[in-house]
């Protein structure tokens, strides 16, 4: 019944072989189910991020109409760049708007945004120096729906020397209808 190479051992040996062939089993098994069960844990997540875009997938089609109606009142209202120009308009309108609060306005630039499929924009960088109020009612009439001024970046902080004053730094950009 037993093979010969395994007769001709002795008792040591074969207890040692046995013992050999244990661990070469425990590992191997070790490692199949190390394999399995990663292979699990992976397609687990696999699902849960394919529920998660399925459930996404579904709000975008009940709301699609929605999206739709909004795409088409951008291309009927959304302004096309008339010419490079733009942005000193934007900084005018900023300090016409900063005048009518009382905010002071340091360190006004100019420049050109990006552009890309969905707009084009340019954009005017500001710091200003006011109270809190003034500063909530500017930032209001600042940003419109109609018109297509975004803040990009805001940092506020308290002014150091008088906590009744807030410094803003901003980044305000006007959003154009895209290149055709």
């Amino acid at each position: 019944m037993m093979p010969a190479w395994f007769q001709r051992l002795n008792r040591r040996e074969r207890i040692l072989l046995l013992i050999v062939a244990t661990a070469i089993f425990l590992l191997l098994n070790l490692f199949i189910w190390q394999w399995l069960l990663g292979t699990m844990e992976r397609t687990r997540t696999e699902v849960a991020a394919r529920k998660s875009v399925r459930v996404q997938q579904s709000v975008f089609l009940r709301e699609s109409k929605m999206w739709t109606r909004r795409d088409e009142w951008l291309r009927e209202h959304q302004p096309p760049m008339t010419n490079p120009g733009e942005a000193s308009a934007l900084l005018d309108q900023i300090r016409q708007v900063a005048a009518k609060h009382n905010i002071l306005i340091e360190k006004p630039a100019i420049g050109t945004g990006e552009a890309n499929a969905n707009f084009q924009s340019v954009f005017a960088t500001i710091e200003t120096k006011s109270p809190w109020q003034p500063l909530v009612r500017f930032l209001y009439d600042v940003q419109q729906p109609e018109s297509f001024v975004v803040f990009e970046s805001v940092n506020l902080a308290i002014e150091s020397g008088d906590p009744t004053m807030m410094r803003g730094k901003f980044r305000i950009a006007r959003w154009f209808a895209p290149k055709k």
